[in-house]
């Protein structure tokens, strides 16, 4: 058997664990109170770490795009990430396999706030430019 044989059936199986894993959901709903619907879970947002790197890894794959590089902002339901958006901007990763509209939403949102906040141009240099433009006029 060649090298790259070996790779792709391990690549393979490796793909066919993650999708299996993925069909479970990764939390239970909790009991209704009062007849009324489950609790939606629990997300934690919170920057990438290293220990998150096969992880991100395993979402990139399974979302089926390039890990982005740089610090990502990542969502976490029941212990297990399920999407994450570069601080950077572009595209964000999301789990196809769990409903991640709305957490990537809140994903992009966060990223936006912790990103480096642009130099806002002062308006004072331009206004004493015209006022003594209209001085010496």
């Amino acid at each position: 058997m060649q090298d790259y044989q070996w790779r792709q059936m391990m690549a393979n199986d490796r793909i066919d664990s993650l999708r299996r894993s993925a069909a479970r959901p990764p939390w239970t709903p909790r009991p209704a109170q009062n007849g009324s619907a489950p609790a939606p879970p629990d997300v934690e947002l919170r920057l990438c770490s290293v220990s998150d790197d096969g992880a991100l890894a395993d979402l990139a794959m399974l979302a089926g795009q390039p890990l982005p590089f740089g610090c990502l902002v990542v969502a976490v339901v029941g212990g297990r990430i399920v999407a994450a958006a570069p601080l950077g901007g572009g595209r964000p990763l999301a789990d196809p396999f769990v409903r991640t509209a709305q957490i990537v939403r809140l994903l992009e949102l966060r990223a936006a706030q912790l990103r480096e906040p642009e130099p806002q141009r002062s308006l004072l240099p331009r206004t004493l430019g015209l006022l003594r433009q209209a001085l010496h006029a």
